[in-house]
């Protein structure tokens, strides 16, 4: 039901400054942060077209540690859909993840508690859509990352931009953009997008002052 703009995007190496680590006992752990999960799948999936609803949010321990603090368990079960371009179909999934909150006080624990075990769950739904949404750090797999670039984003090819394919807008990609369709319009998406302004403007697009967005009809693909 995905589009091959969106597959493309979805099958792109992870980039390995968006890796943070952490450890747990004597173990380093690997991890996206929640925010960049929700970021990258507006970008792919595009704003709206995705949504989530806890199912599950259960109080599962609470403990006092050496410090005083209180230390409080919470599961949660998220349900996530991921709908397509016109919202005439969707594809579901549904994980559990766990969450602690640490403090002085209860209220602020279970706070901590409750909105960790949700982000986990909705990170452990994400992460079957692929590499872009940290599947890729599952099962040790993240030990193969470097700081090489992207392989499919090094070389962009111009028969690529003249079959007007997801790859029309590789270097766009290359540089932490996305290109998505918003109603008759291409609308790039991403991070410093005012610093990489030339870049953009290259493929055609303008900015439009009232919604503070860049954008190009769809129509203009081909002039890529």
């Amino acid at each position: 039901m995905f589009s091959e703009k969106v597959l493309q995007a979805l099958s792109y190496d992870l980039d390995p400054s968006r890796i943070k680590t952490r450890e747990k006992g004597n173990v380093s752990l690997s991890y996206l942060e929640g925010h960049d999960i929700i970021d990258t799948a507006n970008k792919i999936f595009g704003y709206g077209h995705w949504s989530y609803s806890v199912s599950t949010l259960e109080h599962v321990s609470q403990e006092t540690n050496e410090k005083q603090n209180i230390v409080v368990g919470y599961k949660a079960i998220v349900s996530l859909t991921i709908y397509d371009h016109l919202h005439t179909k969707h594809v579901c999934r549904e994980d559990v993840g766990f969450g602690t909150g640490i403090a002085k006080s209860l209220a602020e624990a279970h706070e901590g508690g409750a909105k960790e075990a949700v982000t986990d769950a909705l990170k452990r739904c994400f992460r079957s859509f692929g590499n872009q949404l940290g599947n890729s750090l599952y099962g040790g797999k993240n030990r193969n990352h470097s700081n090489q670039p992207p392989a499919q984003l090094e070389q962009p090819q111009q028969h690529q931009v003249q079959n007007n394919t997801p790859t029309d807008y590789a270097s766009l990609y290359k540089i932490g953009l996305s290109v998505i369709e918003q109603g008759n319009n291409l609308i790039v998406t991403g991070d410093d997008i005012f610093s990489k302004k030339d870049s953009i403007k290259s493929f055609g697009f303008r900015w439009d002052s009232r919604l503070k967005q860049w954008f190009k009809p769809i129509e203009q693909r081909q002039a890529a």
